[in-house]
């Protein structure tokens, strides 16, 4: 029999017995194998440059083959880190969740560290649950994007009063113990407003979600102002409150056809609201944008598939997903303190597409 096959018969009834026996594979294990001691198994496990590479390599490769696992439980009790952070986020199946999510996954791994996600599915008990759970996991921080219907906030407290930093992006609840990573929503919501004013509409609809979260109040609020300095009356009647999802586009765009007089053209809180809106008002008859102009915000894939393409704003979800991860690992780092960097604002940018150009009549 070959040398080789032979060494691998060995391993394969050494870990086979050590399957069998039920028992965990140990650093000792490994020194014994390797014929070398458990504290340069250790220090090889490692990475340690004092280590020759070849002899760590050696040992990486037999912890692999002999099934070794890392006891991080008890590394995490020494050195009182886990190496583990949190994310909290209102649902994984929206495109900027998923951006930002890849953001703060390349971020970490790159710093060392791990990530939980849950998603609370827009619901503040999912919410709620998750923060004890994240809390019971005894994650180093936490980067959380809030619920559509969160009113409280207790469940953030514990990790407040044991350090625990806590960064919130997106969807954020202002509080001197935490950082915010957002972008300007006032005045990017100010920006389309004007833009739909200049472009000749005047009787604008805005498509809002729930006042509570600070993204929807802030676009209301800069939709409201852009009116104002232009000189248009704001109309309570042109806003309509939604949870923005497919089937909320679809209700207010029978809501739309009941109004008379009907709004010349709509701003919506989302891309997605605003498209499933387009569609069935498209299927009424209506003529987009002649008859009326429609804006989203987020740019979402789905802005570029819909006829006539929508006009949106652009920001980018793995840059704020990559920000808010740099912050908290500086932060647990010690290169900067939360109560010194309390909001970060990141830019965005105004796409217009056809569905905001008015045509002229022929």
């Amino acid at each position: 029999m070959q040398p080789i096959a032979i060494f691998l018969k060995k391993i394969f009834a050494f870990f086979v017995k050590a399957m069998a026996d039920g028992k965990e594979i140990t650093i000792c294990d490994i020194a014994s194998h390797l014929n070398i001691s458990a504290t340069t198994v250790s220090r090889g496990l490692r990475d340690n440059p004092a280590i020759n590479k070849n002899t760590r390599k050696k040992i990486v490769d037999a912890a692999l083959e002999l099934g070794y696992r890392s006891n991080t439980f008890a590394s995490s009790l020494r050195s009182k880190k886990t190496y583990t952070i949190g994310v909290m986020v209102p649902r994984l199946n929206s495109h900027f969740m998923s951006s930002a999510i890849a953001g703060m996954e390349d971020t970490a791994s790159r710093e060392g560290y791990n990530v939980i996600i849950t998603q609370s599915l827009e619901s503040e008990a999912k919410e709620i649950t998750s923060a004890h759970t994240m809390f019971n996991k005894r994650v180093d921080g936490l980067l959380v994007s809030l619920a559509y219907d969160t009113e409280h906030f207790g469940h953030f407290e514990p990790f407040m009063k044991k350090k625990i930093p806590v960064i919130f992006f997106d969807r954020v609840f202002q509080h001197a113990d935490t950082t915010s990573v957002i972008i300007d929503n006032y005045s990017a919501a100010y920006e389309v407003t004007k833009h739909l004013i200049e472009q000749g509409y005047r009787q604008i609809m805005h498509l809002g979600g729930n006042m509570l979260r600070n993204v929807y109040s802030e676009r209301l609020r800069g939709y409201k102002q852009a009116l104002k300095d232009n000189k248009i009356p704001f109309n309570e009647k042109l806003v309509y409150i939604s949870r923005l999802s497919e089937d909320a586009g679809t209700e207010a765009a029978e809501h739309i056809l009941s109004m008379t007089p009907k709004p010349d053209a709509v701003f919506s809180a989302n891309d997605t609201c605003a498209v499933y809106c387009m569609i069935r008002l498209k299927e009424a008859g209506i003529r987009l944008p002649e008859d009326m102009g429609f804006a989203g915000f987020n740019n979402d894939p789905i802005s570029k598939v819909i006829e006539p393409n929508l006009t949106t704003v652009n920001y980018s979800g793995y840059h704020i997903g990559e920000a808010a991860m740099m912050s908290l690992i500086n932060h647990l780092n010690g290169v900067s303190s939360i109560k010194t960097t309390n909001t970060i604002v990141l830019r965005s940018d105004l796409i217009v597409r056809d569905s905001s150009i008015k045509k002229k009549s022929l």
